[in-house]
């Protein structure tokens, strides 16, 4: 039998040498820990402390060939290390999909020793468990998600050997220090603050490689790529992966950027509307569907003065359309009026 050593701040565990024992004192069967290496320490602990049904997190060093290395001996690169978040979370309110769901948000898993800026073995991306019935779960999800990517993941899955908690200094260091360096950007965060585990992973699985790409990941499609850009039949948009209603046709207009473009969403809750500073640039609005949470595109001051002045630049991938003689039958019944008093109202 192997053995594990994980040192805990909060001293959680009885550990023995030879036969691994953990005994874990919980208050509740559903609690559950995972270890996430993906980069910097830093920002991927502030990400998942973002999370609802997240309990508790803790940075540190990984699988290490040293005996409690310090951060200095970490990024020497010879302990073989990877920087890494416990994290403790209630599987009732966050299963493990949804853990693994957040972090492929957080990180590139086909590179190799990277993220962002930072390079260095001690920054490669790896999922560590402690419960061998995980193990399959892992290698399912990363399999399924192979399928979204043209490049190999080289995310590693591996039994958690050993787990050192890092200097007092790197502990919530975002936390104590907000204008700290962190090579996520502050989308990441609304991101995982407004995530809500439900069947959102068996949503992204229905999506191609492209949709996919672009929904979960955020990419954008090439201009005039999209079969809706000159689109001018009456009917409703909807998002490609839930079927909510996004957008009237009486609202879409040609724009010549080369995407879909809209004046205004069907309704006030169809989507949301989250502005960030990408690294520290002109803020950037982006447009995300409502009860899907997925991205969608950005919203821009440049469109048409008479009709608000507002631009909706919307990736065709997310979107479906439906055309008006069809909403009864495809469920949007309840649409019709709407649609008939914005004929009206465009006439």
């Amino acid at each position: 039998m192997r053995s594990i050593t994980v040192l805990s701040i909060n001293s959680r565990y009885v550990l023995k040498s030879g036969d691994l024992e953990i005994h874990i004192d919980r208050s509740c069967d559903s609690m559950k820990e995972i270890y996430l290496a993906g980069g910097c320490f830093w920002g991927m602990q502030k990400f998942f402390d973002c999370v609802d049904g997240v309990v508790e997190t803790e940075v540190g060093y990984a699988n290490s060939t040293y005996e409690k290395p310090s951060y200095r001996e970490v990024c020497s690169g010879r302990t073989g290390s990877a920087e890494t978040v416990r994290i403790e979370y209630d599987g009732s309110v966050l299963p493990l999909q949804g853990i693994l769901e957040l972090y492929f948000k957080a990180v590139d898993p086909t590179v190799k020793d990277r993220q962002g800026n930072d390079k260095g073995t001690q920054y490669r991306t790896g999922i560590y468990y402690v419960d061998s019935q995980d193990k399959e779960e892992i290698e399912s999800f990363i399999k399924e998600q192979q399928k979204h990517y043209q490049n190999q993941i080289v995310t590693e899955v591996l039994p958690l050997e050993n787990f050192y908690p890092a200097e007092e200094y790197h502990q919530k260091y975002l936390d104590k220090n907000p204008h700290g360096y962190c090579h996520l950007g502050s989308d990441a965060f609304e991101t995982a603050k407004n995530y809500h585990y439900d069947d959102q992973i068996d949503i992204s699985n229905r999506l191609s490689r492209e949709q996919y790409n672009i929904m979960v990941k955020g990419y954008t499609e090439l201009p005039f790529s999209s079969k809706y850009v000159k689109n001018d039949k009456e009917g409703i948009y909807v998002d490609t992966a839930t079927g909510e209603p996004l957008f009237s046709s009486y609202d879409k207009f040609y724009s010549k950027s080369g995407w879909p473009s809209f004046t205004k969403p069907i309704s006030d809750t169809a989507v949301s509307e989250k502005t960030f500073h990408p690294f520290g640039t002109t803020a950037v609005t982006e447009v995300r569907s409502g009860t899907g949470d997925f991205h969608l595109g950005h919203v821009f001051k440049d469109g048409p003065e008479d009709r608000g002045g507002l631009r909706y630049c919307i990736n065709g991938l997310a979107l479906k359309f439906i055309p008006l003689e069809d909403m009864e039958k495809e469920g949007y019944e309840y649409l019709i009026p709407y649609m008939e008093k914005r004929r009206i109202e465009k006439v």
